[in-house]
């Protein structure tokens, strides 16, 4: 049944083959090595079947298992979040190069989705309190239930856009990676199974940004910090965009694949 798996996939499915077939039997994915003539119950077969379809018709694989790994932990995910991407781990490298060990600085988290970059921070830096909001209840249900499988009790999770819920609270580093996507960008096809309301910022990909950037430095402490996530060919208008807001000590980072990701400044 793997072979046959491995043989309707496309280039490179022979890995999710097995990642499926797994999933299905509940073993790790060594024991199909060491059990290669076990034969799947009825049930068991008629629900690999269903998943390589859906495969095959492009559902993410993340949302095919109900998890995904981010910063070495394995997250619950699902249609109502946004699937966590490698890259968005250089948002949280640079936070922590920002938090000190054994800091207890309040951080905050804007449009949290899963819950991966609060949690990994909240991980890094337990005596920090981190909080994380999000717009949509069905993301924050999700967030919570990975912040209980983590056992983290270092984060709360508020609903609401940005930064409203927040009130009059103020942090010493807020992070977010929000939807920076044009509209009508060529790649939203391939990303049709994610929540468009995570992935798309009007005509330009840099309405989120916008909105967060004129509105943080009013929950910022005096030399807090902004990390922003945001696409590879937008760093120079983000640049532009926080300096006009009298941001200060303004730079971008480069990700693995030589890419500007992450913008990174301090309110005066």
């Amino acid at each position: 049944m793997l072979a046959q798996g491995k043989d309707r996939l496309p280039d490179g499915g022979q890995k999710e083959a097995e990642w499926l077939l797994a999933h299905i039997l509940g073993w790790p994915q060594i024991r199909l090595i060491t059990n290669a003539t076990h034969s799947p119950t009825i049930d068991q077969q008629e629900r690999y079947e269903t998943l390589l379809l859906r495969r095959l018709q492009g559902e993410p694989l993340a949302y095919l298992l109900g998890r995904w790994e981010f910063w070495s932990r394995e997250l619950i995910v699902g249609p109502a979040v946004l699937i966590p991407r490698p890259e968005t781990e250089l948002l949280v490298e640079t936070a922590l190069a920002y938090i000190p060990p054994s800091s207890s600085i309040a951080v905050a988290d804007l449009g949290t989705g899963s819950g991966a970059i609060a949690l990994a921070l909240a991980s890094e830096r337990r005596a920090c309190r981190v909080t994380a909001t999000d717009c949509c209840p069905a993301a924050l249900a999700v967030a919570k239930i990975n912040a209980q499988r983590l056992g983290l009790t270092n984060i709360e999770f508020l609903i609401g856009d940005w930064c409203i819920p927040l009130a009059a609270r103020r942090f010493h580093c807020i992070v977010s990676n929000p939807p920076y996507l044009a509209t009508h960008d060529r790649h939203l096809n391939d990303l049709r199974f994610e929540p468009q309301i995570a992935l798309t910022a009007g005509p330009d990909g840099l309405a989120a940004i916008r909105i967060i950037a004129a509105t943080v430095q009013s929950y910022l402490y005096p030399g807090g910090m902004l990390l922003l996530e945001h696409g590879y060919d937008q760093g120079t208008s983000v640049r532009q965009l926080l300096a006009a807001l009298n941001y200060v000590e303004i730079q971008t980072l480069l990700d693995l694949e030589n890419r500007e990701r992450v913008t990174i400044c301090r309110c005066t």
